[in-house]
């Protein structure tokens, strides 16, 4: 099969068979999936760095996981304490209102209170108003003795106390205290207050009458035989029995609590940690104090339990997040962490009895409810600590063994021996590779040995060394230099043995000699389309055919034979549509004999474009100049884009054979399609020029004879040396100034 038709895109309509059973898009798959395996086979202390990262997007995919489950956990048995709390309070209320209700409905206490606000209508005497109390008490002892009430009081419409079981009371008129509950019972509906200090003095736990001691009641009306309410009855409740204790079942750990308060922000119940609270300095240090009634709910602004002190004395402070939330009507739960009365980070649920005018609240500390996730995060980023801590320890344990095979790399080079072979001097250097004259231990021919530069041996670089050396040994035109051997020392050094060509590039051979004849420029152009046409046969680009790439040498006997150098940029046709990498759109080559499309669209390049390069190869040859130049490379660029090349005549200033100075300029063209479409077609128009019989073997030998013997006219080398001092960059001034044509070119 002829490969160069099957990839051509101007001969024969021959069509492309894709490989079968695979895509495009499998291939570059297959690609990016074997370069990646490549890449982290070689570097090994990138997996400690990898296992880091993907376990730390792991671990903190799995902490929100874990987080919001124990979050939505939290929220829901917050919830349900509180739920099951307000029930609970609720209940034990309505209970106390029933209670109160069937006894001011008793027939007795009916009468004995109409008798009580009879008697004090008429203004009758104080013997008959005390006797009239007294039956009204009697009337009630049954019924506060079955419920364990601690007291009555009977007010009127007017809300002025006519009896009560503390005789201080009596007389009172509209107690701003009272007021609440008894216009709720003279407008027929019982209420329970919530807890507030003693109007009258009651005896505390020791047994000592005094003022401002919790107090309850329960407040029921009182209605005539027409069911009119005459007066409210209010019974009295001790807030520390069952109220407190209700409120104290509902917990969550042992931070938990669950409490009571009023719009104020006033604690209605008794916090299960009075002792602490006094520690703290939030309620007085006393033997009979308590957080009930005198605790009020403020954020201090910091972590008390912590060593915080507010500046602003409690009272200013503001209300904590719960009671204002409470207040406002928007019960809820935060599991977010807010802070309580102490400022410490909380959980909690709360919600507000508007009807009792009390919110109710039941939290825990936020460290005590995520106490697991905490330990979890320890152990977590304890392992993760480790892990970082081997991936640095590997990181420096690669780049010391780095550095160590860097220095056996250098220390080889420096003996002069790699593998089978001895260095014997340097020929040359490039951006990649250097070049040493050697021989074969065994062999004893002459051999160069290329060789990557230690400091750059990357990947990339290994790879491109490959690629190289895999095309270059594949070419068996006698005009492309053969690979002898291609190996790896124990050192590392990757390295390729060619054969030693004992010549002179073309960029030299017109530098030292100058402008070439018709005759052997012809001569040499035909060998070099020789060579590039087995390269394009087997859908191969050179891309870089330049002066310098080029060596003229004596091969079997023969003189003027050449050498196409560098296949390190050639390109695989069929790759070029196969991978869309980012180093394939930079340039490749050398600006001064880049083709148009190299320029514009480096991934277009064929054949044709490297007849561009061979047509401006000989155009310097014939001249001893390129056929542009310029004084930058954005330039020279533009004059390859849109310039016509001056004729090789007209620069030369003498005749040039027409035939030769056409198929020059019709390499030059700028379209594809009007530059001869093979190598092989330049070669058979080269020789059809009557100057192609100007030079021959004969005409070879005696130049290189003479070379020999230093007897060449030195003129044209004076000439050519004169030529070169010109303000525009040519020749070897552009290898100098942009490292051989480009940053993708390899030397």
């Amino acid at each position: 099969m002829n490969l160069f038709n099957r990839t051509s895109g101007t001969h024969g309509g021959s069509t492309r068979h894709p490989a079968a059973n695979m895509t495009w898009a499998s291939r570059s798959v297959s690609h990016a999936l074997t370069s990646t395996r490549t890449f982290l086979k070689r570097q090994i202390w990138l997996w400690p760095i990898i296992a880091v990262t993907l376990l730390s997007v792991l671990g903190l995919g799995v902490k929100r996981a874990i987080e919001a489950t124990m979050q939505a956990n939290l929220a829901s048995q917050l919830s349900t304490i509180l739920e099951l709390e307000e029930k609970r309070l609720v209940t034990w209320l309505e209970t106390q209102e029933q209670n109160a209700v069937a006894i001011a409905k008793r027939p007795e206490v009916r009468k004995a209170i109409a008798e009580l606000l009879a008697a004090a209508k008429q203004g009758d005497s104080t013997e008959e108003l005390a006797a009239a109390r007294a039956r009204v008490e009697q009337s009630l002892t049954a019924g506060l003795t079955a419920h364990d009430y601690l007291g009555f009081m009977v007010a009127d419409r007017r809300q002025q106390v006519l009896a009560a079981s503390s005789t201080e009371l009596i007389g009172q008129v509209d107690v701003p205290q009272y007021r609440e509950f008894l216009t709720s019972a003279l407008d027929d509906q019982p209420l329970v207050s919530h807890p507030f200090p003693s109007v009258a003095a009651l005896k505390d736990a020791e047994g000592v009458m005094r003022t401002g001691y919790p107090t309850m009641f329960v407040s029921a009306p009182v209605k005539d035989e027409n069911s009119e309410v005459i007066a409210a009855l209010a019974v009295r409740i001790n807030p520390l029995n069952d109220f407190t204790q209700i409120l104290q079942q509902g917990q969550m750990g042992d931070s938990g609590e669950t409490y009571a308060f009023n719009r104020d922000g006033l604690m209605l119940s008794n916090s299960r940690f009075d002792h602490d609270l006094m520690l703290l300095g939030i309620i007085p240090d006393n033997a009979d104090s308590r957080s009930m009634l005198q605790l009020l709910l403020r954020d201090p602004g910091g972590d008390m339990t912590r060593g915080y002190h507010p500046t602003t004395r409690r009272k200013d402070l503001p209300p904590t997040y719960v009671v204002q939330q409470a207040v406002a009507g928007r019960p809820g739960v935060n599991v977010a962490g807010v802070p309580d009365y102490r400022g410490v980070p909380t959980v909690v649920a709360w919600t507000w009895l508007e009807k009792y005018q009390m919110g109710l609240c039941s939290k825990a500390n936020y460290a005590e409810a995520y106490r697991p996730l905490t330990i979890l995060k320890r152990t977590f980023w304890g392992l993760m600590g480790l892990l970082a801590l081997s991936s640095l320890a590997i990181f420096l344990f690669t780049i010391r063994v780095s550095k160590l095979q860097l220095q056996a790399r250098a220390a080889a080079i420096e003996a002069k021996q790699l593998g089978q072979y001895k260095l014997e001097q340097k020929l040359g250097s490039g951006a990649m590779g250097v070049v040493y004259k050697g021989q074969h231990a065994m062999l004893r021919r002459p051999t160069a040995i290329k060789l990557l530069n230690a400091e750059k041996v990357t990947d990339q670089s290994i790879g491109r060394f490959e690629r190289e050396v895999q095309i270059t040994s594949n070419l068996t035109h006698p005009n492309t230099v053969q690979i002898y051997d291609y190996g790896r020392t124990p050192e590392g050094v990757f390295y390729y043995a060619m054969e030693y060509i004992d010549g002179i590039d073309l960029q030299a051979l017109v530098e030292t000699y100058g402008p070439q004849p018709a005759g052997r420029v012809i001569y040499l152009l035909r060998q070099i389309c020789g060579s590039l046409y087995e390269a394009h046969s087997m859908g191969l680009v050179h891309r870089d055919i330049k002066p310098a790439n080029l060596m003229l040498c004596r091969r079997g006997g023969e003189a003027d034979v050449i050498k196409v150098l560098d296949f390190g940029l050639v390109k695989a046709r069929e790759e070029e549509q196969l991978r869309d990498n980012v180093d394939d759109q930079s340039l490749a080559g050398t600006p001064l004999y880049m083709s148009p499309e190299s320029i514009q669209t480096p991934n277009s390049v064929d054949q044709c474009s490297d007849i561009y390069a061979v047509g401006a190869v000989g155009y310097f040859l014939l001249t001893g100049r390129p056929p542009f130049e310029a004084t930058s490379v954005t330039e020279l660029c533009q004059k390859h884009l849109a310039e016509q090349p001056v004729a090789p005549s007209q620069r030369l200033g003498r005749p040039v054979p027409p035939e030769l100075e056409n198929a020059i300029l019709s390499c030059l063209e700028k379209s594809r399609a009007k530059r001869p479409q093979t190598a092989r077609d330049l070669s058979q128009q080269l020789n059809r020029c009557v100057a192609a019989a100007e030079w021959g073997l004969e005409d070879a030998d005696s130049w290189w004879s003479r070379r020999d013997r230093g007897q060449l006219s030195a003129t044209s080398a004076l000439n050519a040396v004169a030529a070169s001092k010109g303000t525009a960059l040519s020749g070897r001034d552009y290898e100098a100034t942009i490292a051989h044509g480009n940053s993708a070119t390899e030397g």
